[in-house]
C-alpha cells in the first residue's frame, strides 16, 4: 500500500505523522509532498531564497527519515498558490509516478489561503492522472512517458468542524512519542510557545473521541460517489 500525504508548508503534517509512522512501521510506502518551501516564515527574514529552500529540504528530509517515508518539494510559492490547472498537474504527475492508495490532505476550508489550495488541487489532481494525455502534456521527448494512476484512491482530510463527511481516527498510541519528537523538532525551530504536553494532550483528546490514548483524526471525501439505483 502506497500512501501520500500533500501539504502547503513542512510542519502541516504533524497531524497526520503518527498514521504515516504506523503504516511505514507495517511496510507500506510512505512519502510527504509540501507545495512550497514556506518561504516566507519570518524565521527566513535574513536569508536568501537559496538558503531558505536548503534549510526547508533539509527539514523535510529529517522529517521523512523520522517517518520511514521520502520527501519531496514543489515550489509553488508561499501565500501565493491560486488552485490553478498547472499546480494540480504537478501533483497529477506526483501520482502518476508514485501511484498512492490513499491521500492526506487539509480540510477545503482551513483557515490559510495555501492550505485551501492545497485540498483543492490535491484532489483535482486525482481525475487529472487518471488522463494519459493530462499526464503527458508537454513532457518533452526526453522524458519517459507517464502511466497514468487509474487505480481507486481514498482520498483523506484533515478533520472539519463544519463538514459532514464521514470521520475516521487512527490510533496512534504506540507512534506518539516519535509523532512528539516530530513536533518538539518545529516547535524549537520556530519558537512556538506551545509545549510537549500540550501537544500530546491535543492528541490525546482526539483520542477520547475513539477510546484510544491518542488518535489522528481524518474525514474521508469519495473520489468517485458510489452507484445508485435511481436518482429518486
Amino acid at each position: 500500500m502506497r500512501i501520500l500525504a500533500v501539504f502547503s508548508h513542512p510542519d502541516d503534517e504533524l497531524g497526520c505523522v503518527g498514521s504515516l509512522i504506523k503504516h511505514a512501521k507495517r511496510g507500506d510506502e510512505v512519502s510527504l509532498a509540501w507545495t512550497t518551501h514556506g518561504e516566507l516564515a519570518s524565521q527566513f527574514v535574513d536569508q536568501t531564497d537559496a538558503e531558505v529552500r536548503t534549510i526547508r529540504q533539509e527539514h523535510g528530509a529529517w522529517v521523512a527519515d523520522k517517518v520511514g517515508g521520502s520527501g519531496h518539494f514543489f515550489d509553488m510559492g508561499d501565500s501565493r498558490m491560486t488552485g490553478n490547472r498547472h499546480e494540480a498537474l504537478q501533483l497529477a504527475r506526483l501520482y502518476a509516478r508514485f501511484k498512492p492508495d490513499a491521500i492526506i490532505t487539509w480540510s477545503d476550508d482551513s483557515g490559510h489561503p495555501d492550505h485551501q489550495m492545497t485540498a483543492k488541487i490535491a484532489f483535482d489532481a486525482v481525475t487529472m492522472a487518471r488522463i494519459p494525455k493530462i499526464v503527458n502534456e508537454d513532457l518533452g521527448e526526453a522524458t519517459a512517458p507517464l502511466e497514468a494512476h487509474r487505480k481507486p484512491v481514498r482520498f483523506l482530510q484533515y478533520a472539519s468542524s463544519v463538514s459532514a463527511r464521514p470521520v475516521m481516527h487512527v490510533d496512534i498510541g504506540e507512534e506518539i512519542e516519535l509523532v512528539k519528537e516530530i513536533f518538539s523538532f518545529y516547535r524549537d525551530f520556530y519558537g512556538w510557545q506551545y509545549t510537549d504536553e500540550q501537544f500530546e494532550a491535543s492528541r490525546a483528546v482526539i483520542g477520547r473521541e475513539a477510546g484510544v490514548g491518542f488518535a489522528d483524526k481524518f474525514q474521508r471525501r469519495a473520489t468517485f460517489a458510489p452507484a445508485v439505483d435511481y436518482l429518486i
